[in-house]
């Protein structure tokens, strides 16, 4: 059997400590100097322990402080499915009442923003076409738990009452809604969820170590003609959520 690699046989030593309340949720852990030499490794294999911990939510990292024990924290429960569409409410909210959170989100829209190549591909438009671009920090009691980038061709929505999503009289009603509301009906969504590291921006902004691992869902809504209308970039910390994809059955 292949010889564990050090950083994790470290990663379980730590992990041991703190099963054990060697240190308790809060405590600040020794430098890493002082755990290489208490192990007989050097800094970059503590380091890569503790980044590893860190991805999993058992410690935390704070910008010149140091890494610290985590405080338990609930693994909040993220459910993927376009039947949770609701006239009066957004599927977020409904997970968070689901788990006695308090839900908000804060967002900037921003108007015929040129559409990126990626973006124009999976809208089938043409390269810096006009898009209305939306950005979004959901959050859980007041803490950063779901980021999101929506992408809407302007020449969906531009001279309608929809084309702020979160302005206007329909503001905050979903993608599936507001498209409703000029005429447009959705038919179905496509997904595709992967692992990666989360960038420095990303970290910063769900308060969480820099490369940790996230979930990453490229999100395409489709219109009953099978034109694109808006896609999105969902990034979701794989420590503290639990995505679940809830698939509806037609009889």
């Amino acid at each position: 059997m292949p010889e564990q690699p050090p950083y994790l046989r470290i990663a379980d030593e730590l992990r041991q400590r703190i099963a054990e309340h060697v240190w308790e949720p809060g405590d600040r852990l020794p430098s890493r100097a002082q755990i290489g030499q208490e192990c007989g490794v050097g800094e970059n294999v503590v380091r890569r322990a503790q980044e590893l911990l860190i991805s999993q939510g058992v410690l935390e990292g704070r910008a010149g402080s140091g890494t610290y024990v985590a405080e338990p924290r609930e693994r909040v429960r993220v459910v993927r499915s376009s039947a949770r569409e609701q006239p009066s409410g957004s599927p977020f909210r409904q997970d968070m009442k689901a788990l006695r959170l308090q839900s908000d989100w804060e967002s900037r829209t921003d108007a015929k923003v040129p559409a990126p190549a990626e973006i124009a591909t999976r809208l089938g438009i043409a390269e810096g076409e006009p898009c209305i671009r939306t950005t979004y920090e959901f959050l859980a009691d007041g803490k950063p738990v779901q980021l999101s980038t929506s992408w809407e061709p302007y020449a969906v929505t531009g001279g309608t009452l929809v084309v702020l999503p979160e302005g206007g009289p329909h503001a905050g009603a979903g993608v599936v809604n507001r498209m409703a509301e000029i005429g447009v009906t959705i038919s179905h969504a496509v997904e595709q969820p992967e692992p990666r590291h989360a960038t420095a921006e990303e970290a910063l902004l769900l308060g969480i170590q820099k490369a940790a691992l996230v979930t990453h869902i490229r999100r395409t809504y489709y219109s009953d003609d099978g034109r694109p209308v808006e896609t999105a970039d969902i990034v979701v910390p794989a420590a503290h959520c639990e995505i679940v994809y809830e698939i509806p059955i037609n009889r």
